[in-house]
């Protein structure tokens, strides 16, 4: 996924791809956990098309 600047600067960053499915997993809409192309870290996004399901 391409993370535009603007956008990696307001999104919360995680340092594992574990504590980012942790909170997803507490989240009350559908998130999903990917890779920062900029920051190299871990974001969330809403957007699940393509991606692998989480388990609940």
């Amino acid at each position: 996924m391409n993370t535009r600047p603007g956008v990696c600067a307001r999104k919360r960053r995680f340092s594992s791809e574990a504590e980012a499915i942790a909170v997803a997993l507490r989240a009350t809409i559908t998130l999903r956990p990917y890779r920062c192309q900029l920051c190299r870290e871990w974001h969330l996004t809403s957007r699940t098309k393509g991606m692998k399901s989480l388990p609940r």
